[in-house]
């Protein structure tokens, strides 16, 4: 809880996985890659309840000997490739509304896919959301690649994929530009239900740096980021 603000945080978790099978329970430097959002989300000073949202047998398992809690199953039609990925998010805030349990003031969404995350990232991005009294918060971190220096290809050619900007010759004099690292996603319950959307004009920024911005997507990404974490072991060690 925060500033009596109750706080439910969802780590979506399906079964299926083309780019890395099985990918959310992968060994991942000796445990489950999801085990690493689960046990951050646990040490948080602010998050009242933990739920997996899981279609797969498997990952309720290994998400409940971890300390998660998984009161349901999710269905199998909010668990394929082609599911937006906010669905999840709202079948489960349903699914506690028709059990009539507790209301939670803020959602929090944690990726299994980024294990650099640390439960000072959701706290201080918790702290920032209810300081500012905003209506969102979501995590970026700053583009190792500029839009204003990329190009698009149209009839075989290289063309500008933004229109009439100033040339930008030195790296140091472009604009600095922010992607969305996935790590989390902190919202107004209300704002949610309502817009079904993460944004609006009172969503806030919570800049990561870029090690801790690693998102698992792919099984070169896995590599690296099992190397990263690794290395970052033996230097906290």
């Amino acid at each position: 809880m925060i500033d009596n603000k109750k706080v439910l945080a969802i780590i979506p978790a399906r079964g299926g996985s083309k780019g890395i099978p099985r990918k959310n329970i992968a060994d991942f430097c000796g445990k489950p890659l999801i085990s690493w959002s689960i046990e951050e989300a646990l040490k948080s000073k602010y998050i009242d309840r933990l739920i997996v949202s899981t279609e797969d047998e498997e990952i309720k398992e290994v998400s409940r000997k971890y300390g998660a809690e998984i009161p349901f199953l999710r269905p199998v039609e909010l668990s394929q490739d082609d599911t937006p990925g906010i669905e999840p998010i709202l079948h489960c805030i349903n699914w506690l509304k028709s059990k009539e349990e507790s209301e939670y003031d803020y959602i929090c969404v944690l990726q299994c896919t980024s294990p650099f995350r640390k439960s000072q990232h959701i706290d201080e991005a918790l702290e920032i959301l209810i300081g500012n009294k905003g209506d969102s918060i979501v995590s970026v971190a700053e583009s190792e690649v500029s839009p204003y220096w990329m190009k698009k290809i149209r009839n075989g050619k290289l063309v500008d994929f933004i229109k009439d900007i100033p040339m930008y010759n030195r790296r140091q004099d472009l604009p600095e530009v922010y992607k969305i690292n996935g790590a989390l996603y902190i919202i107004k319950t209300s704002i949610l239900l309502k817009n079904k959307n993460w944004y609006n004009d009172n969503t806030f920024p919570y800049i990561m740096n870029r090690l801790d911005s690693i998102d698992i997507d792919e099984p070169i990404d896995f590599k690296i980021a099992e190397i990263l974490m690794k290395e970052r072991s033996n230097y906290y060690e």
